[in-house]
């Protein structure tokens, strides 16, 4: 992949808010949509979700889900080329009071300060999505598949 490409594509990551989540329900899929965030330094995206949502107890019946992050319409692309990100990943829970979630927190508030409030509702958790596959489209004719090393370096912002 051209650096121009991973930049544009990582900087989805760090910029858009939200990302559709498909998860496996009662055996057919689903999708709902999630704030989350990729901590600086971090190779596994954040989302902070309530126990009672169907989503939720989705990834706790099957953890591997998918991720898809795109571009905002309307910009210097036709709608079929809109530039994305799409992950499967593997969903975890992060134990409340472990430093592990404290971080995790961290980050997510410094993204979405607003959301303090749903810290302190006991329903809500954190959970971890580990990407383990990545396909990666910037346009037409530029389109990238990452598994392994590669996708660690390209989520972790470092030369692959």
């Amino acid at each position: 992949m051209d650096a121009e490409a991973a930049r544009l594509l990582r900087r989805l990551l760090a910029e858009q808010p939200t990302a559709a989540l498909a998860t496996l329900h009662k055996g057919e899929p689903a999708v709902s949509m999630v704030p989350f965030v990729l901590p600086a330094g971090g190779a596994e995206l954040i989302i902070h979700v309530s126990g009672l949502a169907t989503h939720t107890r989705d990834m706790q019946d099957h953890p591997r889900v998918a991720l898809l992050v795109t571009a905002d319409a309307g910009g210097p692309w036709p709608p079929q080329a809109l530039p994305r990100v799409s992950l499967t990943a593997d969903a975890r829970s992060l134990p409340r009071d472990s430093a592990e979630a404290e971080a995790a927190r961290a980050a997510y508030l410094a993204r979405f300060p607003e959301s303090a409030q749903t810290f302190e509702l006991g329903d809500f958790g954190l959970v971890a999505l580990r990407p383990v596959a990545a396909r990666l489209v910037a346009g037409f004719g530029r389109a990238y598949s990452l598994v392994g090393e590669a996708l660690q370096a390209w989520l972790l912002d470092t030369p692959g």
